[in-house]
């Protein structure tokens, strides 16, 4: 979970940073779409490892799913990051409209990190001997 908090903090960072650079009218470095891409597709990547680790531990734990609110929360935190990332190859100075769901996407997704973390450390603490 704290290299997906990683991934969307620094994602954060490019997005405020390629933002600034738009509003401001400057060139921003030919690397940073490109890495902000890449960061994101990890994130999804850590994230849906990160649905299937839960889903198999709680299965062979438990033997059932939905002991907690984690799992509503968790497949929410997967919905917006699946949301977010497919906005992202949308993007058009055609659909500018595209741009601002991604943006209240990831703002949404702050909140949703939050309780997946809040959650998720109630749910480790049951498996804990």
């Amino acid at each position: 979970m704290g290299l997906s908090l990683g991934a969307y903090l620094l994602l954060g960072m490019t997005g405020v940073w390629m933002y600034y650079a738009r509003l401001f009218r400057q060139q921003r470095p030919n690397w940073l779409r490109p890495f902000h891409y890449l960061i994101g597709g990890l994130m999804v990547a850590l994230v849906l490892l990160l649905l299937a680790i839960g889903i198999i531990g709680t299965l062979g734990h438990y033997g059932s799913l939905g002991h907690s609110p984690h799992l509503p929360i968790g497949l929410g935190v997967v919905a917006l990051v699946l949301l977010s990332a497919g906005s992202a190859t949308q993007i058009s100075p055609r659909r500018p409209w595209i741009r601002y769901l991604h943006i209240g996407t990831n703002i949404v997704l702050l909140v949703g990190f939050l309780l997946v973390t809040l959650t998720g450390w109630s749910v480790v603490q049951k498996y804990l001997p």
